[in-house]
């Protein structure tokens, strides 16, 4: 039941015989997203989910009176080094390379750069952090670096890991360098944190990192923002029809998305005469991603049922998920899926592959559909579920199933892992001294 993630996440504590920390007061936290800002264009190449959930963690732990300090990098001119996000929160941004957007490849050249800003600012400041918190392998790296010099617990989160995306039908190949690091992440970080015990098996078989490293903390969702909404009315503001069944895409272009199968899939449904799939992301129209998916949709013959909006920003969302009949995520790879909670926060029924959480947030038939077989006849099939039946549980009922992911509770799950993580630290140090990290 997908309501019991987090307290299965708490059961597992107690088993192995640990005592729920007392949540630490005022905590100073340094939170590195070097290449992808929690401001960035969602939908864009490398902005996604995991901008979403450092915004909201930040957000969150600002609430709770910590003070998080998120460093990402300058890519324009024309931003303010500092800027105050929310209460108790600042994104702080570095000069790394060139402005403008870099290959991630590339910036790893710079990431010495970065560090040299991170040291220079945090002195200027005069600030002493309690703990680093890195999200992907880049930040991890300088993560560590700065590590070494401060002298307090990192907690490391990979979002998706190279090993798995090169095993993966569908992903670009990710360059050794990456692995490499990473390999060596898993094995020198105080705390991993990952979205499923599905990525934590990934991490033991692919890098070696050993199971008491590992904490499992889920994805959430902004509750307040996606929810249900009249469907006759946000098709009437979206410009849809009220008889059409409305196949619902929300995502980066990225091959790892698997578009191009939920395109054959639709190829497959054009029986229907009032059919449309509503494919919301991207970098725009004259990308090579987007020029590809179009030229895709034409070769197959569905171009009139595909209708491309591009990006929209994530506040303007929740209309698309309750248009829709059913959203679909045809991923190869995902670390979580979070667009899956905002479509159930929505009221809407999802089809999915075998990613990240679907096997766990789904109800099989009720509020979704796991997809056994990645084919585009399965992933068709299994659309026409949820848009040939006339009776399904009520949007209520379907959001109620994800109402434990807010991101207040997932918080709450972060601040055990932060407050483990430094009794642990602060016993090492006592005890045995310093342990360097390299």
């Amino acid at each position: 039941m997908p309501s019991q993630i987090l307290t299965d996440l708490n059961l597992k504590r107690a088993q192995v015989g640990e005592v729920a920390p007392v949540e630490a007061d005022n905590l100073r936290i340094a939170m590195l997203s070097i290449h992808s800002s929690p401001i960035g264009e969602l939908g864009t190449k490398d902005t996604g989910g995991m901008s979403v959930y450092v915004r909201e963690i930040a957000r969150e732990l600002g609430n709770r009176g910590h003070l998080v300090d998120i460093y990402t990098r300058l890519n324009d001119a024309r931003q303010n080094q500092m800027a105050e996000l929310y209460e108790n929160v600042r994104l702080i941004h570095l000069r790394s390379g060139n402005n403008g957007h870099m290959n991630k490849l590339a910036l790893y050249a710079h990431l010495d750069d970065f560090l040299k800003e991170l040291e220079g600012f945090r002195t200027r400041e005069s600030i002493d952090y309690d703990l680093i918190h890195s999200h992907y392998w880049l930040s991890g790296r300088v993560g560590n670096w700065a590590q070494e010099r401060w002298e307090v617990p990192h907690v490391f989160m990979f979002h998706t890991v190279g090993a798995v995306k090169n095993n993966t039908v569908g992903s670009e190949r990710e360059p050794e360098l990456r692995t490499a690091i990473e390999n060596h992440l898993a094995r020198n970080c105080d705390r991993i944190l990952v979205a499923t015990d599905k990525e934590r098996v990934h991490l033991m078989q692919h890098y070696g990192a050993a199971a008491e490293t590992i904490g499992v903390v889920p994805c959430g969702v902004n509750l307040d923002l996606f929810r249900p909404l009249d469907k006759k009315k946000a098709r009437q503001q979206l410009g849809f029809g009220q008889d059409e069944s409305i196949v619902l895409f929300v995502g980066r272009f990225a091959p790892l998305k698997g578009i191009d199968r939920l395109l054959e899939a639709v190829a497959h449904l054009q029986h229907y005469r009032r059919f449309r799939l509503v494919i919301v992301g991207g970098d725009g129209d004259h990308t090579p991603e987007s020029k590809s998916l179009r030229s895709l949709s034409r070769e197959l013959g569905i171009q009139d049922f595909v209708t491309f909006v591009g990006r929209i920003e994530q506040e303007k969302l929740p209309p698309y998920y309750s248009a829709a009949d059913v959203s679909v995520v045809p991923s190869h790879y995902e670390s979580f899926g979070l667009v899956a909670l905002e479509s159930l926060a929505s009221g809407t029924p999802v089809v999915a592959t075998k990613v990240g959480a679907m096997e766990s947030i789904l109800r099989e038939g009720e509020t979704g559909l796991v997809v056994e077989n990645c084919s585009p006849r399965l992933l068709a099939n299994g659309i026409e579920t949820f848009i040939s039946r006339s009776h399904f549980p009520s949007a209520d009922a379907i959001r109620a199933t994800v109402l434990e992911f807010s991101w207040a509770s997932v918080a709450s799950a972060m601040m055990n892992e932060y407050a483990a993580v430094l009794r642990q630290y602060n016993f090492e140090t006592c005890c045995c001294g310093k342990v360097s990290m390299i």
